[in-house]
């Protein structure tokens, strides 16, 4: 009987830890975001034409401005479309875009130099940034 107690509280408490709360997740999420961010940054420098980041509460996905228009990245495992797995998510950008209508854009031309800019990412009371310097640095917090 001891035995089945002591194993029903490893099991509560390994279930427990292999769940990620919030905040972890939602870090997690932006640190893949900022690495991705880079990652469009130079694909814009290398491709000679602008990539766009879009975000919305559910998912993200990146484009590529082709026959001037917008095209969603297919094809690419690493620039592909993704959801959110916990969502939605409450987006906010500094400084603030011209419009605030989702899905919310940033653009990465063929410049190395951009304006920095700090992309909030909030799930209930938990909020984490990923902040961009301007010359191709991103950094969850």
């Amino acid at each position: 009987m001891i035995v089945i107690v002591i194993l029903g509280i490893t099991l509560g408490v390994v279930a427990f830890n292999a769940v990620p709360d919030a905040r972890q997740s939602l870090h997690n999420e932006a640190q893949r975001i900022a690495l991705l961010l880079q990652l469009a940054r130079d694909e814009a420098i290398v491709r000679n034409r602008p990539v766009a980041f879009e975000v919305e509460p559910e998912r993200y996905r990146f484009l590529v401005r082709e026959d001037n228009a917008w095209q969603v990245i297919t094809g690419d495992d690493l620039l592909r479309e993704r959801a959110f797995k916990r969502a939605p998510l409450a987006l906010a950008i500094d400084p603030p875009l011209a419009t605030d209508a989702l899905p919310l854009r940033i653009v990465f031309g063929r410049e190395p130099v951009d304006k920095p800019f700090v992309l909030t990412l909030s799930l209930a009371a938990v909020s984490v940034a990923v902040r961009a310097d301007g010359v191709g640095h991103f950094v969850a917090d």
